[in-house]
């Protein structure tokens, strides 16, 4: 199947958008979808880029069911994102991104639902004590997020986050220790392709730098600030945060929604698996975005009626 049309191609975006950091970093953003449907927010992890959601921006900005409006922007250093100067590189940096692209893109009042896929799961969580992102998020979504760092870490993860090395073009040989790596064993080709092709543009000294940060990251003090509903994926077959980290994530949450194993899956979930990624950020849209708006409306309809 040609690249174009492969559903791991990137979507074209409905707009774009620079959101600017605290520090001055300029943040490609992208939005996807009908501009009046909830929103929700994609993260994409150590790595990637925009480009990793693909499947995931077309299965919810134009899904059955309806449309969402999807915004999904390049972390530091990713994808159309400039790398940062010096010292830009931490936790605190991942926050204030963040809270830069949710100022920058959605209105006054709204919320939105948030969806983290590995250092983007992070992300959300180094966020978690901002009131300015609290008051923006209705729910939160968790895929495939370490607890902690040191002794929960594989040896696996540690030796990936550590590694310098240049990873060249893709090759056959690469695309299989990717796979190994990254994503479970019954992958298609095709998505162990599309994997390959965005994790090997990623620039080498970014590579590096943020996964100097990774290898030593520990959120747990943040994870009880993060009090908005969240649910967890992740893949049972994943090496790189195996199973158990979630379970035990999920047993420290404030308010966990529900935590789902995907069998057979690796790390790369929502290219794995772009259609249970997609359906747990409609649950958490149905139940904690429209769900309440639909109360309140209906509250103030009521109103009216006895005014």
């Amino acid at each position: 199947m040609p690249p174009a049309q492969s559903p791991y191609a990137p979507p074209a975006p409905r707009r774009t958008l620079t959101a600017v950091s605290a520090d001055g970093t300029p943040l490609h953003v992208e939005t996807h979808g009908p501009d009046d449907a909830p929103a929700v927010v994609l993260v994409h992890g150590w790595t990637c880029s925009t480009a990793f959601w693909a499947p995931v921006v077309r299965a919810l900005a134009d899904g059955p069911g309806g449309g969402h409006r999807v915004i999904a922007y390049d972390l530091r250093g990713h994808g159309r994102s400039p790398a940062p100067g010096p010292g830009g590189y931490s936790t605190r940096a991942l926050a204030d991104d963040l809270a830069a692209v949710l100022g920058a893109t959605l209105a006054e009042g709204e919320r939105a639902v948030l969806a983290g896929h590995s250092m983007g799961g992070m992300t959300v969580v180094a966020a978690a004590d901002r009131p300015f992102v609290r008051e923006r998020t209705a729910a939160a979504l968790l895929l495939v997020l370490p607890l902690a760092a040191g002794r929960v870490r594989s040896r696996l993860t540690r030796s990936v986050l550590g590694s310098r090395a240049p990873l060249g073009p893709v090759t056959p040989l690469g695309k299989r220790v990717l796979k190994y790596a990254t994503l479970g064993p019954y992958a298609p080709p095709a998505a162990v392709a599309a994997c390959a092709r965005i994790v090997h543009a990623c620039d080498r000294g970014v590579r590096a730098a943020w996964g100097g940060v990774l290898a030593e990251l520990d959120l747990d003090a943040n994870i009880r600030e993060l009090s908005t509903p969240t649910a967890i994926v992740v893949g049972t077959a994943d090496r790189l945060t195996p199973a158990v980290h979630a379970r035990r994530l999920a047993a420290r949450l404030p308010d966990c929604a529900g935590l789902t194993e995907l069998p057979g899956l690796g790390h790369m979930t929502p290219v794995e698996d772009p259609a249970a990624v997609a359906g747990a950020v409609r649950e958490l849209v149905a139940a904690h975005l429209l769900a309440p708006q639909a109360t309140q409306e209906s509250h103030t309809t009521s109103e009216e009626r006895t005014a």
